[in-house]
Order: structure tokens, then sequence, then C-alpha cells
């Protein structure tokens, strides 16, 4: 028997992370949004709840819980910021998990339990200035030399990589070329501040105003031997490894926004008045918002899927592609779709659907656009 009905504790879960976000994220989200600062207060607090280690172990500083459970809070946070989920998204599947997964003992002793308290923030650098979706065509650079890796390239669009509590920066970079005369890629760590690091200034974005990114640049950055992270020539395949986890994660953050736009018209439909009664009343109104919550279920149940396939240790790049993708333009239809039925309100900023529709659009490109997770989805049907 089928059931995605969740447990006991698991919704328990839910609702302490859904009071959280209704309590002291939605109540600051319009206030960040505006200026573009980071949300440190917020950042403490969530680490405080210990959403930064829910998937570690305890060992580390992790709540033991496991990626599901992430999965539940990061849509919970997308249904009041998408900025405050994303946050704790990159920090955790992008940041983190790579350390987890391919560290060394030493490496995870290191570094996870700062970055599972939440008191410091990881960044993963994979994408350049010339190779978005192509991860593969990479410029960056690392050479051995007197025990050090020395990288010089630039990473662009790279979450929680400028705040004042980011201190580690995970970066792809070529050591070597293979026998196919593609790069050999390998993965490194970067703690900051380095010498020869830098980030630039934060990116005018159209939204996610409270969240971070920056492009950043390595100039005969130098870490040691020991910074290798995973075997050497594993870089590209352990980054790609990360982002089919990543992605289940970040479907569940455009669940949370397409639930959010569903919240906010339900409560507008039933209170706005035309020609006598609530626009609730009129069938047109009806039948945006049950398309709404049609999508919106049937992505929840994607992002399930995947997974429970990934706990279960199953094959799941696929399900995690299919996931992303239809969460992903079912979050950007239902902010189109909110900020018509608010009409000339929808167009207002000081209003959350503005701010839905804004950051709804960065979710069909982040962590592969939406021709990439077709692409994988056709490769792994045979289509090759």
């Amino acid at each position: 028997m089928v059931d995605y009905r969740l447990g006991e504790e698991q919704e328990g879960f839910r609702k302490t992370v859904e009071d959280f976000a209704g309590k002291v994220v939605a109540p600051k989200a319009h206030g960040y949004d505006e200026s573009g600062e980071f949300p440190y207060d917020v950042v403490a607090a969530m680490g405080e709840m210990g959403l930064f280690g829910l998937p570690f172990p305890e060992e580390y500083g992790g709540m033991g819980g496991d990626y599901f459970t992430l999965c539940l809070a990061i849509e919970e946070l997308a249904r009041a910021d998408s900025s405050v989920a994303i946050t704790l998204e990159a920090a955790v599947s992008l940041g983190a998990m790579p350390v987890f997964r391919f560290g060394s003992d030493a490496q995870k002793q290191q570094w996870l339990p700062a970055l599972c308290s939440g008191a410091a923030l990881g960044a993963f650098g994979l994408t350049e200035p010339g190779s978005g979706s192509d991860a593969g065509a990479i410029r960056t650079t690392a050479r051995l030399a007197d025990g050090h890796w020395v990288i010089n390239g630039t990473k662009a669009f790279i979450t929680n990589s400028g705040t004042d509590i980011t201190r580690l920066v995970t970066v792809t970079a070529a050591t070597g070329q293979r026998d196919d005369g593609r790069p050999e890629v390998s993965s490194f760590l970067v703690p900051v501040p380095t010498p020869g690091f830098s980030a630039s200034k934060s990116y005018s974005k159209v939204g996610w105003h409270a969240s971070d990114t920056h492009e950043l640049a390595f100039a005969d950055v130098r870490v040691p031997a020991a910074n290798l992270l995973g075997e050497r020539g594993r870089g590209y395949a352990n980054f790609l490894s990360t982002l089919d986890e990543g992605r289940i994660a970040y479907a569940a953050l455009g669940v949370g926004l397409s639930q959010a736009c569903i919240d906010e018209s339900v409560r507008y439909a039933g209170q706005r008045q035309a020609f006598g009664q609530n626009i609730g009343a009129y069938q047109a109104i009806q039948f945006k918002i049950a398309d709404m919550q049609m999508r919106t279920h049937v992505a929840r149940l994607a992002y399930y899927d995947a997974a429970a396939r990934m706990l279960a240790g199953r094959p799941f790049k696929k399900e995690a592609a299919i996931a992303k993708l239809y969460s992903s333009e079912s979050a950007v239809t239902n902010a189109r779709e909110a900020t018509q039925i608010f009409g000339g309100y929808g167009f207002m900023n000081e209003f959350p659907v503005a701010r839905h529709w804004r950051d709804s659009k960065v979710l069909e490109i982040g962590e592969g656009t939406s021709e990439v997770q077709r692409m994988l989805i056709a490769r792994e049907l045979g289509l090759n």
C-alpha cells in the first residue's frame, strides 16, 4: 500500500516550522525584500532550531534526521519567504552535503559542526560566467605546487558566498585532462577568508532579494593538498550527484511558493468584492485556484516520491528531475495566476504575491534549467 501521509513525528515537525515561518519569517519578509539585506537574525533563529543540521548525524552536531525532513522544512519556509528557504537549501544541500558525502573524517570533523549549527555557511562553487548548463566546460584551474593546490578562475551566481558568516566555498577546478580530451575535474575546500579569494558586489536580482548571491574570483588561491574533496578527478561526478539530491529540496521550495500563492489567493478571493459579491463566488476565480491546488498537490507528491526513493537507496535521478521540473513550472504558473487574481494589487510589491511572482522565475533556472531537466529525463528513458 502506498501512503504519502506524514507520520506523527513528521507532521509535528512540519507544524513547528510552519509556526516559526508564520511568526518569525513572514513578518520580516517584505522588509528584507525591499532592503535587500541578508536576514542574519532569521538565520540565527533557524540555527537555534537545528534546521541547518537536520539531515546530518549527531556526531557532527546534526539533528540525526533525514533528507525528507529537510525538504519539509524548506517547503514551509518557502510559504513565507523564498529567500530564507533558498538560504537553508543551499547551505545544507550544496554547502554542507558535499563535505558529508565525499569528505574525509578529518574534513567532516573540521567543517560540519559549524555548518550544522548555522553559525557558518558553506557555498557550492560550480557555475562559471561562460559555462552555465555546460558545467563540464570548466575554466577554473588548480595545480599542485609545494604541497598546495593553487586555484585560479571565476565562479558565478553562487548562493551564500559573501555573507559575514560564510566560512567555506567548495569549488570545482580542472586539474588535468582526461583521455577523451575533456577536463579532469576535482573539487576543493576553500576556507573563507583565504588570500586571493574574493566575492564581488552582490548581484542586483529580479527576486530572492534577501538571498546572498555573488560572483567569486580565485587569484592564486593556495589551499593545502589535504583540502582536496574526495578523489582527484571525481569532482564533476560528485557535484552532479550533489545536484541530483539538491533538486528534491529545490522542488520542495517550489511547492512551498506554490502553496503560498494558493493561501493568498483563497484569502483574497474571500474578501475582495466585485459586482456585489466576493470574487471567490465566480467560477473564473474558482477554476484558477482549483488548478493552482491541482498543480501544487501533484508537485508535492512528486518530491515526496523522489525523496522516498533516495532514502530507500533506489535510483532517483529521473524522479528528482521530474519533481524539480514540475514544481518549478507550477510555481511560475501559480505565481502568475495569483497575481492575476489580485489584479492591480498583485502588481504592488507590498503584497506577497508580487514577491512570489518575482521569486518564482529563478526556479526554472537554478540547479539545472527546465531544459536540462527534460534532457535528464529523456536520457533516463534511454533516449541518448
